[in-house]
């Protein structure tokens, strides 16, 4: 039987329900969509002029098109669709329709940008100006990630979108205006409150129970009334969607002048509960489930979001269609199955009807819109979970393509900033290929032997990733080499943790020990997505450096479709393909032992590694067959972790601290992640106290011992012996701060002697060579320099040491102009060869016995920059041996 006869015999205006009866995609809405999409992104901030014209122009010319289409219909008898002119006809319809579509979005776009130039609130921002102003909430408060800067772990900062209803200047005029500004309130960074914050913010453990000095700011909710005094600065870049930023101080607690809408109370309750269900879980699972279920970040520690856009995943943490969609398929089944007799889902078990099962559908994506806030992204997401019910009318695929193109359009003309959207241009480019490329990849891996549910989960994750990277890699200047795989590993874990989690949100306010349950079931599939984040982060080979820019982006476009048409070939060879994911495997993984035949990385017989962490310390000395002794941490848990994986450390007999400085510790969850540590070692001078803090947390979650270390102390662990230089017992004087209260180490290992000085300053560093530990400070073969190569060196101590290899930790680029020219001319004027990891990258030492060698070998100065694996030697007649193998970053 013909595709046709099945059509006709069904009986049925909408056909039989026959996989194979769907014909081309109706592509007519996708150039309106696309008309609308550009004229708004263009007409936000145009003259007045050119959007006038613009529309002016569109409803003509669109005019024009539609009477002529309209009396060449007539004049042929009605019949507009016929006849050899039919497809001129529909073409001068749709050009029309794309004209009018353009003329809206301009029109759309121009009254949105007139918000931004509106009232006195641009011109206050231009002169600084202290206001007080009474704000609307338009979004939920949201907290920057803590980062480090220099020493200190700066603390969050809250960002919340507002809409100034009025605004009072210092002299007392008050104006009445609707213009949309970004709130920033910044949080004290000296109160022991914003302390603890910023620490537990930092915390994989504590995350999950942030604290702030104004808790009143992150409870907010959308539709709020608030009153605030602030200054006003302009934005923060051209093209934003404020006109202004307001900045308030943290310590003021908001006023409250307007309580929000009944349904925002409900949805932040609802929001509550399931936080409340959630905090006795475990710190993964804590901190994903409410952004997988509704968005909420706040729990989600910097690291693990660092991790989840290494890899790609971190779609999984922003409301997207795919929440709503699989809630639906709950309900529904699967929409190709709709309207037919095996069609699956709750509803068909419970005998709800198709068109009852369409009704809820719609009441739960309104639902979904109200828990998960109506901003823009979520707007997005409901319109995507859309298209699934539109396939429960149809039972076609065919109707989804236009359901996209209608979304697009509805929601540019709605909220024309989405034009600039990269967030939404990544969301409708990912389920585009959802629509069209999948299928197809789906259907050809199928005939290969894939099996189906297999094919289909590859095929939707390669199809994504295919489209979106070019974008990616415009916003990053880097393509993830591991999201195809960790999106089809965490692909399964998805639906279970997010219909277990809405199941929770909606128990939590009637039945909390129930709630308490479901989300104890969806932390499994929760904490299986962080391992497949934090795994495929730790990978070294997990993704490359990439131009950024649209130049990048096309370069990455053409690529892509070479290696597409190219892998339509390969598929059809098994030992081809089985070779290429062995060598991909190779590149991701880079086993230690493959890596250090290919590239000379690690080099055999290492004794000491500087790691390249940017702006921080962090040495890993060897001790013994996978183990090694790591002297701080750095300030990136990811960065240090790599590191260690690279020289293949699975155990590590003692992390050693020197001080508190974030660009020294902040990198401790990635060292005790997956490996067996025995002991931390710190100094005895716990400042600043939010980082001493910081780190006996992470130790008490990992179970591991805290111990301070004492000047004269002498410790083994394999080859290595060391002693501890400083700092002396006793407190260290508080003037001179913790980077003069360094542990400074002496190290002896396979006939090499180093001498690791924290971050000491001149004051300490004199005071180290006036004390009893003197002695010990003879020549050395290498010399981590204190304090990044800061111009703070003293130079009696440098004479003392008179290093044959000086190594300086700093980070590429730094706004503390590290390595000083001064301390490089003392170190090199000392007979030193320096290398520094900001443009040598990681550099490796390896060096054997005290015998005399014949020659002096080349400078290591000279060649270690030339390439990974480079490699230089250091030594004399009457000094041990020094290679020095680098790895360029």
């Amino acid at each position: 039987m013909t595709r046709p006869a099945v059509h006709l015999a069904s009986g049925h205006r909408l056909g039989a329900s026959h996989p194979r009866q769907e014909g081309p995609a109706d592509l007519r809405l996708v150039p309106p969509a696309l008309a609308a999409w550009g004229s708004a992104a263009l007409m936000l901030d145009a003259p007045p002029r050119w959007a006038i014209t613009t529309v002016a122009v569109g409803v003509l010319a669109a005019g024009v098109l539609l009477v002529t289409w309209t009396a060449r219909g007539a004049g042929s008898g009605g019949h507009a669709r016929t006849g050899p002119r039919g497809p001129r006809r529909w073409g001068r319809f749709t050009a029309a329709a794309v004209l009018l579509c353009a003329a809206g979005a301009a029109a759309s776009a121009a009254l949105h940008g007139a918000d931004l130039r509106r009232g006195p609130v641009p011109s206050l921002a231009g002169e600084y100006a202290q206001v007080e102003a009474e704000l609307r909430v338009t979004s939920d408060p949201r907290r920057t990630r803590p980062r480090v800067a220099g020493a200190h772990a700066m603390p969050p900062t809250v960002l919340l979108d507002a809409e100034v209803l009025r605004v009072i200047q210092a002299d007392g005029t008050s104006t009445g205006t609707r213009t949309p500004v970004l709130v920033l309130v910044r949080l004290e960074a000296d109160g022991p409150a914003s302390a603890a914050s910023a620490a537990s913010a930092a915390s994989d453990q504590d995350a999950a129970r942030p604290t702030t000095p104004t808790p009143s700011w992150t409870a907010l909710l959308p539709s709020t009334r608030v009153r605030v005094k602030g200054r006003l600065a302009p934005p923060m870049s051209d093209g934003d969607r404020v006109a202004a930023v307001l900045r308030v101080d943290g310590e003021r607690a908001p006023r409250i002048v307007g309580a929000p809408s009944g349904a925002q109370q409900v949805a932040g309750k609802l929001r509550g509960g399931l936080r409340e269900a959630t905090d006795g879980l475990p710190a993964d699972a804590r901190a994903l489930l409410p952004g997988l279920v509704v968005g909420d970040t706040s729990r989600v520690p910097a690291e693990l979001d660092q991790a989840f856009r290494a890899t790609d995943l971190t779609h999984l943490l922003a409301v997207s269609g795919a929440n709503l969609t699989i809630v639906l398929v709950l309900l529904i089944g699967p929409p190709g199955l709709a309207q037919r007799a095996e069609r699956r889902g709750l509803a068909p078990r419970l005998g709800i009807p198709l068109r009852t099962t369409a009704a809820l559908g719609g009441v739960l994506t309104l639902g979904f819109v109200i828990v998960c806030r109506p901003d823009p992204s979520v707007l997005r997401a409901a319109a995507c979970g859309l298209i699934a019910l539109l396939a429960i009318v149809t039972g076609r695929r065919r109707s989804l393509i236009p359901a996209l193109a209608t979304a697009v359009l509805v929601l540019v003309l709605y909220d024309p900033w989405l034009a600039r959207s990269p967030g939404f241009l990544l969301s409708v480019l990912a389920t585009g290929a959802l629509l069209t490329l999948a299928p197809r990849w789906g259907a050809a891996l199928r005939g290969r032997g894939v099996p189906a549910r297999l094919a289909d989960a590859l095929a939707a994750a390669a199809a994504a990733q295919a489209v979106c990277a070019p974008v990616v890699a415009v916003l990053a200047a880097r393509v993830s080499l591991v999201a195809v795989p960790c999106n089809l590993l965490a692909e399964f874990a998805v639906a279970p943790a997010t219909v277990l989690g809405f199941a929770a949100l909606a128990v939590a306010p009637v039945a909390m020990p129930v709630a308490k349950a479901l989300a104890w079931g969806a932390s499994w599939p929760a904490e299986w997505i962080a391992g497949i984040a934090r795994t495929g982060a730790a990978l070294p080979g997990n993704g490359v450096d990439w131009p950024g820019g649209w130049r990048g982006g096309l370069v990455l476009a053409v690529v892509t479709v070479v290696l597409v048409l190219v892998g339509r070939r390969i598929v059809r060879h098994p030992w081809v393909v089985a070779a290429c994911a062995a060598l991909f495997f190779l590149v991701v993984v880079q086993p230690p032992p493959v890596t250090r035949v290919i590239t000379g990385w690690p080099p055999p017989g290492w004794r000491l590694v500087m790691c390249d962490v940017g702006q921080g310390d962090a040495t890993v000395l060897a001790a013994g067959d996978g183990a090694g002794v790591v002297v701080d941490t750095g300030p990136d848990p990811l960065a240090a972790d790599r590191c260690l994986r690279s020289l293949g450390i699975r155990r590590v007999p003692l992390v050693l601290l020197t001080h508190f400085h974030a660009d020294h510790v902040a990198g401790l969850p990635g060292v005790l992640r997956g490996r067996e540590v025995g002991e931390i070692q710190t100094t005895g001078f716990r400042e600043p106290p939010e980082q001493a803090e910081f780190v006996r947390r992470q130790a008490a979650a990992a179970r591991v011992p805290v111990v301070s270390a004492v000047a004269g102390e002498r410790r083994r662990a394999g080859p290595l012996d060391w002693q501890v230089l400083w700092p002396p017992a006793g407190p260290v004087p508080r003037p001179e701060g913790p980077n003069d209260a360094s542990v400074t180490l002496l190290v002896r290992t396979g006939g090499l002697t180093m001498l690791l000085l924290g971050d000491l300053e001149p004051p300490a560093q004199r005071a180290l060579l006036r004390s009893s530990a003197a002695a010990s400070l003879g020549s050395v073969d290498v010399l981590k320099v204190a304090h990044h190569g800061s111009a703070h060196q003293d130079p009696e101590l440098l004479r003392r040491a008179a290093p044959r290899l000086a190594l300086i930790s700093c980070g590429a680029d730094n706004s503390y102009g590290h390595p000083s020219p001064l301390t490089l001319a003392a170190l090199r004027a000392g007979g030193a060869q320096v290398l520094r990891t900001d443009t040598d990258g990681a550099v490796a030492v390896t060096g054997e016995g005290a015998g005399p060698r014949t020659g002096t070998g080349s400078r290591a100065g000279a060649g270690p920059s030339a390439g990974t694996g480079s490699q230089a030697v250091v030594g004399s007649r009457a000094a041990p041996r020094l290679d020095v193998v680098t790895r360029p970053p």
